[in-house]
């Protein structure tokens, strides 16, 4: 019985995994200043292991790779080993522009320039 508790329990660990993997990091997104601001919550990984790039489909796709180490009984994991995540981007961004990203204090901050932005005075 014990030994189809832990199978039970692996499978539902790895169930639980890839759910997070699915849904997570959240993502806030707001337009300032002509740029779209991208702010993603990547807690615990290394900066090195983070990769973002905008695609031609005008898609803002972020990969991040981890390890966990445990020295003790694992009970449940839940924290992801790694993160895919495309954003479809609400607006057009120029193509030849200079996209910045920042990583500080586990919160992946990218600024995209919107393509065609223009203030509008209001009279």
């Amino acid at each position: 019985m014990n030994v189809i508790m832990r199978e039970i329990g692996k499978k539902l660990d790895e169930l639980s995994r890839e759910f997070y993997e699915s849904v997570i990091p959240p993502i806030d997104m707001y337009e300032e200043g002509g740029e779209l601001v991208v702010v993603a919550d990547l807690a615990g990984f290394n900066k090195d292991k983070i990769s973002v790039r905008l695609s031609a489909q005008n898609e803002l796709i972020i990969n991040a790779e981890r390890e966990i180490q445990y020295t003790g009984t694992k009970y449940t994991t839940q924290r992801p080993l790694k993160i895919h995540k495309v954003i479809r981007l609400p607006v057009k961004v120029r193509k030849d522009s200079q996209v910045t990203a920042k990583y500080e204090n586990g919160v992946l901050t990218i600024r995209i320039p919107v393509e065609g932005s223009v203030s509008i005075k209001i009279e």
